[in-house]
C-alpha cells in the first residue's frame, strides 16, 4: 500500500514537472500552489512568446483553415484567431499606451499569478475548482468600470454556448489568461501568429482555445449596435485600399464608371448642392446599397443548407449589413416622399443590379466583396461632401435650415441621436455606417467560404475579455502595492 502511495506520488510529480517543461510558467505556478506533494526540484522556464508578425498574406487556399491566415487591411492585418488589428511599422506606444494597457505583450508577474487565483476562487462557489457560465459573470460583475453590463451578458452567453454550457477547469483558465497576457494566438492549432508552434500545442491544449471554446456561437450571435457611435467613431476618415490584383483592379474600375455615369446622370456635380438632389440620390441609392448584403447571405445561407456545413457567422453579417442600408432608406423617406416615375426607376434598376450581383456573386464573391468595399468608399466621399456643403451653407440658406431640422423619429431611435437629434447628426451616422461597411468587405473579400467570421470570432471575443480582466486586475494590485 504505501509503495502503491508513493509510485502515484511520483506519477504526479512527474506529470506536473513534464507539464511545467512543455506549458507556461503561470500553469506550473498553479500546480505548485495546489498540490500538496513535495515540490520538484525541476526548473520551471518561461516561455517567451514572441509578438505577433502579421505580415503573411491571404490564402483562399482550403488547406490553410487553421490557422486563419491575416486579413490585409491598407497596411493592417486583422487575424482571425486574436482580433488584433495592428499596423506592419506600427510606432513605438507612448508611455501613456503603456500605462493603458500594462501587459503589451508580456507575461504576468508570479504576485498578479496568486492575486487571479484568489480572485478565481472567490467566484468558485461551488468549490469544484471549475468556473461556470454564471460563476464567470459573478468575476466579470466585480469589474463593471471595465466591461458594461451588455458586455457581461454577451460574453457570458458566448462562454456558456462555446463550451457547451460545460464549465472549464481553473487551471485551464489561467492557461488561457497566460496566452492572452502574452498577446499569444489561442486557435488555430496552438501556432503563433507568426507560425511559430507554442508548447501548449504539443499536448492538444490549444486544439480550439485554451478554455475548449469552439466557434459554434458564430452560427448565431452577431451583435452591432449601429446607435451607439461615440464622437470618435463619427469622426471618418476617407480611405482607400490600392488595388493589388487584377481581380481588385478591374472591381475599381468599374466602381468609376458606375460613379460617373451616375453623377453625370443626376448632374451631382454641376450647379449648388441642393436639399433635393442630396434626398433623391440618397433614396435611390440606398434603395440598391441593401441588395449586396441581402445576396451575399441568401447564397451563403442556401450554401450551408446545401452541403450541411456551418457559414461560420458572416451570413449573420451581411443580413444586419442590409437591414442597416434599409435603415438610412426609412429614415430619407420620411423627409421626401418619392414620386411615381422615381419609383419606376428604382424597380428597374433594383432588376437590373440584383441579377448582375447576384450571378457575380455565384461566380466571384472575392471580387464582389471588393467591389462593394470600392463602391462604400464612394458612399463615404458623397456623405464627406454632404456634411461639407452643410458645415458651409450660409446662415439662412436652405441647407443651414434644413441640417438644423429635427431628425425622424425612426432615425433617432435607431442611431440614439437624443430627444433634439437633427438632420446633420443623421449623415453623420450614415456615413460611419458607410465606412464600417467599407472596412468589412475590403476585411471579407478573398477569405474561405467556411472561415469563422473575422470580425465576429467568439475566440477572439473571450481573449479581449482576458486581456481586459489581467489589466484591471493588474492595475489594481498596483495600486495596493504603492498605497
Amino acid at each position: 500500500m504505501l509503495i502503491g502511495t508513493t509510485l502515484r506520488q511520483g506519477g504526479l510529480i512527474a506529470s506536473r514537472t513534464s507539464r511545467c517543461r512543455s506549458s507556461s510558467a503561470l500553469l506550473c505556478y498553479l500546480d505548485q500552489s495546489t498540490t500538496t506533494t513535495p515540490s520538484s526540484s525541476s526548473t520551471t522556464v518561461r516561455n517567451q512568446h514572441p509578438q505577433h508578425s502579421f505580415s503573411t498574406a491571404i490564402s483562399t487556399s482550403k488547406s490553410h483553415y487553421y490557422p486563419k491566415p491575416p486579413i490585409q487591411l491598407l497596411r493592417h492585418s486583422f487575424h482571425t484567431s486574436s482580433s488584433l488589428l495592428q499596423s506592419d511599422n506600427a510606432p513605438a506606444k507612448s508611455k501613456e499606451e503603456e500605462e493603458a494597457n500594462p501587459l503589451s505583450g508580456s507575461g504576468i508577474t508570479p504576485s498578479l499569478r496568486a492575486a487571479i487565483i484568489a480572485d478565481l476562487k472567490s467566484v468558485d462557489f461551488d468549490g469544484n475548482g471549475r468556473i461556470d457560465a454564471d460563476e464567470l459573470q459573478a468575476l466579470l460583475g466585480k469589474y463593471n468600470d471595465t466591461f458594461s453590463e451588455g458586455e457581461i451578458l454577451e460574453l457570458t452567453e458566448i462562454f456558456y454556448t462555446s463550451t457547451g454550457a460545460a464549465s472549464v477547469e481553473i487551471y485551464r483558465f489561467m492557461e488561457a489568461l497566460d496566452a492572452a497576457a502574452s498577446d499569444k494566438s489561442t486557435s488555430g492549432g496552438g501556432e503563433t501568429a507568426d507560425g511559430e508552434v507554442s508548447p501548449l500545442a504539443v499536448k492538444g491544449a490549444f486544439k480550439t482555445h485554451p478554455l475548449g471554446i469552439g466557434t459554434c456561437a458564430s452560427e448565431y450571435m452577431f451583435t452591432k449596435t449601429h446607435g451607439k457611435y461615440t464622437e470618435e467613431d463619427l469622426n471618418i476618415e476617407a480611405t482607400h485600399v490600392p488595388p493589388v490584383t487584377f481581380s481588385d483592379k478591374t472591381a475599381l474600375f468599374a466602381v468609376r464608371c458606375v460613379r460617373l455615369v451616375f453623377d453625370t446622370a443626376t448632374l451631382w456635380n454641376f450647379g449648388s448642392v441642393t436639399k433635393n438632389k442630396i434626398l433623391y440620390r440618397a433614396i435611390f441609392l440606398e434603395t440598391i446599397a441593401a441588395i449586396p448584403g441581402m445576396v451575399a447571405a441568401i447564397i451563403r445561407h442556401f450554401r450551408s443548407l446545401r452541403n450541411m456545413s456551418r457559414d461560420g457567422g458572416m451570413l449573420n453579417m451581411f443580413i444586419e449589413e442590409a437591414n442597416n442600408e434599409r435603415m438610412h432608406l426609412l429614415t430619407f423617406i420620411r423627409m421626401k416622399e418619392p414620386g411615381y416615375l422615381f419609383r419606376a426607376a428604382v424597380i428597374g434598376s433594383q432588376f437590373g443590379f440584383g441579377t448582375f450581383f447576384l450571378t457575380a456573386y455565384i461566380i466571384n464573391p472575392t471580387w464582389c466583396h471588393r467591389f462593394i468595399g470600392y463602391i462604400e468608399e464612394e458612399a463615404v466621399h458623397t456623405y464627406t461632401k454632404i456634411l461639407n456643403e452643410f458645415d458651409n451653407a450660409e446662415e439662412g440658406s436652405e441647407l443651414y435650415e434644413w441640417k438644423e431640422e429635427d431628425a425622424p423619429k425612426i432615425a433617432k431611435g435607431y442611431w440614439h441621436l437624443g430627444e433634439y437629434g437633427n438632420v446633420h447628426d443623421v449623415m453623420k451616422a450614415v456615413r460611419a455606417d458607410e465606412a464600417e461597411h467599407r472596412d468589412v468587405n475590403h476585411a471579407v473579400s478573398g477569405v474561405p467560404d467556411d472561415a469563422v467570421n473575422p470580425l465576429y470570432d467568439p475566440r477572439a471575443k473571450l481573449d479581449g475579455m482576458l486581456r481586459k480582466y489581467v489589466n484591471d486586475i493588474m492595475k489594481k494590485e498596483a495600486s495596493k502595492q504603492s498605497a
